[in-house]
């Protein structure tokens, strides 16, 4: 008997969504299964403590003593968002209950759950921070977060209320959403919108759950309102300089934006919401929108590992190929809010490049910012680190920290694991959808599959069929853009199916017994940048699958900066369950540059002397995923490596 599954994007039934969740989605092991019970049974656990030892529930228990007339301490942190990490745990928290049940963690939400209520105002405000005088609500509209805040919230009381059928935090959520549309709109007390997106995502998924069409027409609201100049100038809040408009996403409405911009996490979790209204709506003009600045996107701003952002400043989209890979800041929660919008891009459209971008984005950009002991993070995500590295001090240092003064991305990445089955699989009225490979369980309309994979150390995924309905149905299994050979199998007879816009579709009438294997062929790639992208002109990156390699330091002692790859021999791949978790590395050959081989440029307006004779050195490389660098220390790092043109 399989439990429902229970996951964040549920499209309504008179949607426009092309694909819908599968109803059950079950990961039962491999690479994905032991991400997640890590997070299980060390980050989620941790995270009350973590909460409270930064001061998130201190601020929630001084906002219910102020709601009961006396006097509160002092808000603690530095930031008026410190609310929403409370709720992301909350999420995460809900998820996991729905997947495992947990008395201890059961208490723990139950716990915050009440917290969180004896801090709503009577009038159903929730923000600690206004709450204990920080300023008054809704008067720092670019920098307050309060919109930011209660989406997060919403979404937190969507998955307690979907993982444990109460209604307590969905309650809650619902008095702030009636308050905020009682506030909000033309005519009203504020005609604005909030400096980050997210709230826009929590709105369209409270519609879901209750039916209230209010929520979906105030989320309909701030899509519409934003891109009007509407926010100020943003130089407040000891902020010496002004972002622009292009930092809130307030320069030009949605449906007109050329290019994504700005603020990478504010951007994308706009566009997510933007996403969720369109799905909703049928709107057609919006949908092509998303769909241009998607491709936009992904064609000229986006890392070979998903990471999106280049710029430490206002932690921004650069210019199109402005991937610099030493100063790249892909913070770790730009990946999940890209995962967020192609996922509901999939679903809105069917199309399977939507989760080729997931897939890159899952094992790479997303899965590097978490320790493998899920207890450390990363903020950013660069592709090189230098041995002397040019770093910021603090949360954008690319080091592994137990905690951050900006703790976004940390419960942000407990709950994408926690949810993780949700975006695996989909179904239509022909079938079942496999997006992503993992040993489980999926199940759609009476079309139950078991999956068997060693994914993505190996390339072959067995499906087999529990139980089908009668009559003809389709299994369509995503072919990754990245497979250039693969072969089908279909009840041990071969298969002819041809890739359809990234999917094999295999149309029978399946009995329970039948199976279908997809080999996928794994070689090791030398992947080229894109002519444009000055940063890394000459150099190549390894990959394998949809893995993304680099080289670290620990593996490879010496200047990282002067290796050099060799066009030949072809690299091999060694399987090293002793490394780093059990991973599959990759050797090659190559050089390394010494100081008298390279000759000496006394300045870079003077002609370069002859190069001296080649003294570089031959050496045996090894690279490991990305997803697993600076898990032994600080040492260098780099993706891209000089090599064979």
């Amino acid at each position: 008997m399989h439990t429902p599954l229970t996951g964040p994007v549920h499209p309504g039934v008179d949607s426009a969504a092309v694909h819908r969740p599968a109803s059950v989605a079950i990961i039962r092991d491999g690479f994905w299964a032991t991400r997640r019970r890590i997070n299980a049974d060390v980050s989620i656990p941790e995270g009350p403590q973590r909460l409270e030892e930064a001061g998130n529930l201190a601020n929630l228990r001084a906002a219910a003593t102020t709601a009961a007339g006396t006097t509160p301490p002092a808000f603690s942190g530095d930031f008026q968002f410190q609310d929403s990490d409370v709720y992301k745990w909350l999420e995460a928290a809900s998820w996991q209950l729905a997947d495992a049940p947990d008395p201890g963690l059961a208490d723990d939400v139950a716990r915050l759950v009440r917290l969180v209520a004896d801090a709503q105002m009577e009038n159903g405000y929730l923000q600690t921070y206004y709450q204990l005088g920080g300023a008054e609500p809704w008067t720092e509209l670019g920098w307050g977060h309060e919109l930011y805040c209660a989406g997060h919230l919403m979404q937190a009381a969507v998955a307690h209320h979907r993982a444990t059928g109460s209604r307590d935090l969905l309650d809650v959520a619902g008095r702030f959403a009636d308050h905020i549309e009682s506030v909000f709109g033309p005519g009203k007390q504020v005609d604005g919108v909030c400096g980050h997106p997210e709230v826009e995502t929590g709105l369209v998924e409270l519609y879901r759950t209750t039916g209230d069409k209010r929520y979906l027409e105030l989320a309909r609201y701030f899509l519409e309102r934003r891109g009007q100049g509407v926010l100020a100038s943003g130089a407040d809040r000891g902020h010496d300089r002004d972002p622009g408009p292009e930092y809130w996403q307030d320069h030009a409405p949605v449906r007109e934006a050329r290019e994504v911009t700005g603020h990478a996490v504010r951007q994308l979790y706009l566009l997510a919401g933007a996403a969720d209204l369109a799905t909703e709506t049928g709107d057609v003009p919006l949908r092509q929108a998303l769909e241009r600045l998607w491709t936009d996107a992904v064609s000229t701003k986006t890392y070979l590992t998903g990471g999106m952002g280049s710029r430490h400043d206002w932690e921004a989209f650069g210019d199109a190929y402005e991937l610099p890979a030493d100063r790249a800041y892909t913070e770790t929660c730009a990946a999940i809010a890209l995962v967020h919008f192609s996922w509901r891009m999939a679903l809105l459209t069917g199309e399977a490049r939507y989760s080729d971008l997931v897939e890159r984005a899952l094992y790479n950009g997303f899965l590097g910012g978490v320790g493998l002991d899920g207890r450390t993070w990363l903020y950013v995500n660069p592709l090189q680190r230098r041995a002397r590295p040019h770093e910021r001090p603090g949360d954008q240092a690319s080091r592994r920290t137990p905690w951050f003064r900006c703790a976004c991305c940390p419960p942000n990445a407990m709950r994408l694991l926690a949810g993780l089955p949700h975006y695996f699989a989909s179904a239509d009225d022909s079938g079942l959808h496999l997006h992503q490979y993992a040993t489980g369980e999926y199940v759609a309309d009476g079309f139950a599959v078991r999956v068997a994979t060693a994914y993505p150390w190996h390339g072959t995924v067995t499906v087999t069929v529990d139980e089908a309905p009668a009559g003809e149905r389709t299994l369509s299994l995503r072919l990754p853009s990245w497979c250039t050979q693969f072969r089908l199998t279909v009840k041990e007879t071969p298969g002819h199916e041809q890739p359809e816009h990234g999917w094999l579709r295999v149309t029978r009438a399946f009995r329970a017994g039948d199976t279908v294997r997809l080999e996928l062929h794994l070689p090791v790639r030398l992947t080229h940048p894109h002519p444009y992208v000055d940063a890394v002109r000459g150099c190549v990156a390894l990959e394998r699958g949809p893995l993304v390699y680099c080289l670290e330091e620990a593996d490879n002692p010496g200047d990282l900066d002067g290796v050099v790859l060799d066009s030949s021999p072809v690299p091999t791949v060694r399987e090293r369950p002793d490394l780093l978790g059990g991973v599959t590395t990759i050797v090659a050959s190559g050089r390394r540059l010494t100081p008298d081989g390279i000759g000496w440029w006394p300045y870079p307006t003077e002609p370069a002397p002859a190069r001296q004779a080649d003294r570089s050195q031959p050496v045996e490389l090894t690279a490991v995923p990305y997803y697993a660098w600076a898990n032994r220390g600080d040492g260098a790092m780099r993706v891209w490596i000089p090599g064979p043109s």
